[in-house]
């Protein structure tokens, strides 16, 4: 990974260095952890949970705040930021980069929340975390005096056990069938839902993403923000979070939040594959296996697949900033293709994985080593509705072909 991911601006020369050293400092602190991170891989999948242990790494390493703004003392980075830290972090454990990746990114997002909110969180713990689940049809709320009532059950909350906050989102019901859907994210505080020790799952055993239950919670209306104000340009939280970053269409990027830990976890694949390869003979011969073209070729698939979906991933990171600074919001056309390609880089990462599995023999069967669960995280990372080609793919076809597009959150 070269370069810093950042496109001139106008913050300046003196802005753009800042940007950089703080940009070098964060992938340095990254790097530093996987070590650390690999040794405890197994505890973490034991635990269901990283590791106190690792949350307290990543919160010293400054790794939670990279695009948190810096007004409340983070990094403040670029988006593709997200996809080159999950990348590094995913070298070493893919659940660790995805609790990483995900509980980050909130910060991100709750900047385009009303400054409020913003206040509400940041001025009594700028590291406090915040889990999410954005599985609309999950939740109920109507409108009251002030805010709304929110009930429901949302799966796959990753990370929650650790958060003080929780994202939520749902649909807004309306006693007006006239005045359509309305997709809405709720800002609510631990004390109102509950935690269903619900993950039991074969990959990305270590995120801890189990559900949380609200029964009946209020929330008021600057903690409450519409998926129609997250489409791209000004926000509720413009007027004090005025970078770029904080200007992005959320949706149409929202795969390239957590597509780094593929990446990474593919990359780690392949280092290990190529590592066993050079030095391991095959068990019924004796014939050193990487002499033999089989495995020279699977190295150069697996490793073409991988760089494709980085290109991809990083190259489509960087533009959407670069449109962002100059004030250019999407098109739907633009916003499918972002979805299309965030399901595609994932997909070569997984189609790395198991090529690398395949081709590893009996070995890859015992549970002590890590191929098993690189191969396991590949999949469960792409069961994610946002890694769904099908999907992501139909509804690019259905735009390009002048159709109006499916997903109500773009």
């Amino acid at each position: 990974m070269t370069g810093v991911g950042r496109e001139p601006g106008t913050n300046g020369p003196a802005g753009l260095e800042r940007d950089r050293a703080v940009y070098a400092t964060m992938m340095a602190n990254a790097e530093a952890l996987v070590p650390r991170f690999r040794d405890r891989a197994a505890r973490t999948e034991e635990l269901r949970r990283p590791p106190p242990e690792t949350e307290r790494d990543l919160h010293d390493a400054g790794l939670f705040r990279i695009v948190q703004p810096r007004r409340v003392g983070g990094s403040e980075l670029d988006y593709v930021a997200l996809v080159d830290i999950a990348e590094i972090l995913g070298r070493a454990d893919a659940s660790v980069a995805w609790n990483l990746a995900n509980l980050a990114s909130h910060h991100w997002m709750l900047a385009m929340f009303d400054e409020r909110a913003q206040d509400l969180v940041w001025s009594r713990d700028a590291n406090a975390l915040i889990a999410s689940s954005f599985i609309f049809p999950a939740g109920r709320a109507h409108r009251v005096e002030g805010g709304y009532r929110l009930r429901g059950s949302w799966p796959f909350s990753s990370g929650v056990a650790s958060c003080e906050w929780n994202m939520l989102a749902s649909v807004v019901a309306s006693d007006d069938d006239a005045d359509g859907i309305e997709y809405r994210i709720f800002l609510v505080h631990k004390n109102d839902y509950r935690i269903l020790d619900t993950w039991n799952a074969t990959g990305l055993q270590g995120t801890g993403s189990n559900d949380v239950e609200v029964r009946d919670a209020f929330v008021a209306e600057p903690q409450t923000v519409a998926v129609s104000d997250l489409a791209g340009g000004p926000t509720p939280g413009s007027t004090i979070n005025s970078n770029a970053l904080y200007a992005l269409p959320v949706f149409s990027l929202f795969p390239y939040v957590l597509s780094g830990v593929a990446l990474g976890n593919a990359q780690a694949c392949l280092d290990d594959y190529v590592d066993s390869a050079r030095h391991r003979a095959s068990t019924y011969n004796r014939a050193k296996l990487g002499d033999l073209q089989s495995t020279q070729i699977k190295i150069a698939e697996a490793s073409a697949k991988i760089d494709a979906a980085r290109l991809i991933m990083r190259s489509n990171c960087i533009e959407a900033m670069a449109d962002a600074r100059r004030g250019h919001t999407p098109d739907m056309a633009a916003k499918t293709r972002l979805r299309r390609d965030g399901a595609f880089s994932v997909n070569l990462c997984t189609e790395a994985v198991s090529l690398l599995f395949s081709a590893s023999g009996a070995r890859a069967l015992f549970t002590t080593g890590v191929l098993q669960r690189q191969f396991r995280d590949a999949h469960a990372i792409n069961s994610h509705i946002a890694f769904n080609f099908d999907a992501a793919g139909t509804n690019y076809g259905r735009v390009a072909l002048g159709l109006p597009s499916e997903n109500l959150t773009l």
